[in-house]
């Protein structure tokens, strides 16, 4: 196989995936990807170069935008929305077991979450941290 379509199918998976992640990273590998596409439709027999033009593509992005990124995201306007999660209220829609992961609604969005205690479905719960994607929730107890 022709190595540009290589770096060609190495780069839309990269940007496929990336897609559903939203990390950025892959993307600048994708763009790396792309780079040594570049490279190999010049060099076709030099994979070597071409790795090392892709590497130091996605290198010298990943290094440079991260700034950039922290400088976005503590811009005025920015609003990240898992902040505002904890200390809400949702309810469990998968049963969450320890070791595992259950589903939460809160509001209309439902989420992956996971707790120290067993939690059955259709139990109130409140959120009390988040990582990444993954709600930490504990059991709502109701003050009377």
């Amino acid at each position: 196989m022709v190595m540009w379509v290589v770096w060609l199918i190495a780069a839309s998976v990269l940007l496929v995936v990336e897609m559903m992640t939203l990390t950025f990273y892959l993307l600048w590998l994708s763009i790396g990807a792309v780079a040594a596409l570049l490279v190999s439709l010049i060099a076709p027999d030099m994979f070597l170069l071409q790795a090392l033009v892709g590497s130091v593509v996605a290198l010298v992005l990943t290094v440079f935008t991260k700034p950039l990124a922290a400088r976005l995201r503590s811009s005025r306007g920015f609003k990240d929305t898992g902040v505002e999660l904890v200390g809400r209220r949702g309810v469990v829609v998968e049963p969450i077991i320890p070791g595992s992961y259950g589903q939460v609604k809160i509001g209309g969005d439902t989420w992956s979450a996971v707790s120290a205690v067993p939690i059955d479905r259709a139990e109130n719960v409140r959120i009390v941290g988040r990582s990444s994607t993954i709600l930490e929730v504990e059991r709502w107890e109701e003050i009377i």
